[in-house]
């Protein structure tokens, strides 16, 4: 089951002592300021968690699996996770 952002908030409220409302605008100004970021072409690093970076992915040929024609697939800009290692390391204990 996935954790919603209701119940995140609710769990770092409670584990904090801190009100929902305080965590809301403190995750939604840590979204913005990610987003800005990876704008700028920048990177972030939340520790524990690992480094989010905006790579670019090249044009490609493709097919259509349904009738197999070839297509163009444009060139995007993806963002990439680099997961921290000891956070890799609690998941495969």
């Amino acid at each position: 089951m996935a954790l919603t952002k209701d119940q995140l908030i609710a769990d770092i409220a409670e584990s904090t002592d801190t009100t929902k409302v305080q965590v809301r605008a403190v995750l939604e100004q840590l979204a913005q300021i990610v987003g800005d970021q990876l704008d700028n072409g920048g990177e972030i690093t939340l520790p524990g968690v690992g480094k989010l970076k905006v790579t670019e992915r090249p044009a490609r040929t493709g097919r259509n699996p349904s009738t197999g024609a070839a297509i163009e697939i444009a060139a995007k800009k993806v963002i990439k996770l680099v997961v921290a290692k000891g956070l890799t390391d609690s998941v495969n204990k």
